[in-house]
């Protein structure tokens, strides 16, 4: 396994990240725990020390299954990552109520990294309005964190105004091959270079979209090596910068668990080649895609039943992958009609939420549209 150091605050992390986020899930959408315990333990057993939950992941249900399958381990041999929900936090005793909640749910009586959870420049002002940033250096003191510092989603004045604000532990930033110019995006992460604040990275993979490519992209990876992963290509990308200390990968199976630690087992930054085969796959599928939905889920539940996330996955998938035929199936046969596009009311809560600022209403319209065209043409 790859470890880095993490010079201001003096310790070493596993450059893989296990990001609880996306555990495999039963048939009634509850964390499937003999699974989930089987991925836990093989990366823990195999030098993942590096454990990201939150609290509204998988429903609150992650932060208790975290907390219960890292219990049976020594709790000096990991770093646990939690946040704090700030969208949900109006005064300092929502954020006190909540903190012991998540010590609970986590059976521990510290957390090693906590963050302010997906701040953009409006959240993070409100946070600083209650003095939430002065409530988490109490816990720092009190021994309750270890490390203190923030999940972005924002634009990069936003993000350069919050990175400024203190001297932060660590941040945590979205960045893979397509999101450079996106959000924080590379300049982002070269001011936190500047200022030595390191850096934890999410969606490497983009949420999934990044793992598995069309020929026409996936060809310049495998002409380069045909026996590793298209993901592995995603993850050594952010790899290769020397101030990302670790990598989260929110893993649903086992076999994507063993893939990654294969990856990061004699860890290699891409060369000049690898690079330039980066390049000539994102040319690729930016001309592909439909939209930057990573499925965060932040904006669900939909007041109306629409699974946003699941929409934009299938219309994605159809963008950049173009296979008719499978599209077609899944919308036809997989896709339960309360869950669709067309439901949607034009209320615009999800709007307000969404880390990427898409446009979501606008584009499940257009979606229900291109995919009722399709369908209609069989």
């Amino acid at each position: 396994m790859e470890y880095r150091k993490i010079p201001n605050i003096g310790v070493e992390v596993s450059l893989l990240g296990f990001g609880c986020m996306r555990f495999p899930v039963t048939k009634e959408g509850k964390i499937d725990e003999t699974k989930a315990l089987k991925m836990i333990d093989l990366a823990y057993k195999n030098g993942v020390n590096y454990f990201d939950t939150a609290y509204f992941y998988h429903n609150g249900e992650s932060e208790k299954f975290t907390g219960k399958a890292l219990s049976r381990y020594d709790r000096s041999s990991f770093y646990l990552a939690t946040k704090l929900p700030c969208s949900i936090v109006k005064s300092i005793e929502d954020a006190e109520r909540i903190f012991n909640e998540q010590l609970q749910r986590l059976q521990t009586d510290y957390v090693d990294f906590y963050l302010l959870h997906a701040v953009n420049r409006k959240l993070f002002d409100q946070m600083v309005e209650l003095g939430v940033p002065e409530f988490c250096e109490n816990l720092r003191k009190q021994g309750k964190i270890r490390y203190f510092g923030f999940s972005f989603h924002d634009d990069y004045d936003a993000f350069e105004y919050i990175v400024r604000y203190r001297k932060w532990d660590f941040c945590q930033l979205q960045l893979n091959y397509m999101d450079m110019e996106e959000q924080a995006g590379f300049k982002g992460y070269k001011l936190a270079e500047e200022l030595g604040i390191p850096v934890i990275v999410m969606e490497p993979v983009k949420g999934g979209n990044l793992a598995k490519l069309p020929r026409s992209a996936s060809k310049y990876f495998k002409a380069l090596a045909p026996d590793k992963s298209i993901s592995s290509f995603a993850l050594r990308y952010v790899g290769t910068l020397p101030n990302v200390k670790v990598i989260l990968s929110g893993m649903t199976t086992l076999s994507q668990v063993s893939d990654n630690l294969n990856t990061f087992d004699n860890f290699a930054p891409l060369n000049d080649v690898e690079m330039e085969a980066v390049e000539k796959v994102r040319s690729v599928l930016k001309a592909r895609v439909n939209n930057s939905c990573t499925a965060c889920r932040y904006c669900m539940p939909c007041p109306a039943g629409v699974d946003i996330p699941r929409n934009f996955a299938l219309w994605n998938k159809y963008g950049i992958y173009r296979n008719k035929n499978d599209i077609r199936w899944n919308w036809q046969n997989n896709f339960d009609d309360k869950l669709k596009a067309k439901n949607c009311v034009q209320c615009g809560k999800c709007e307000k939420v969404c880390p990427q600022k898409i446009s979501i209403r606008k584009d499940l319209q257009k979606l229900q549209n291109e995919l009722d065209v399709l369908c209609a043409a069989n």
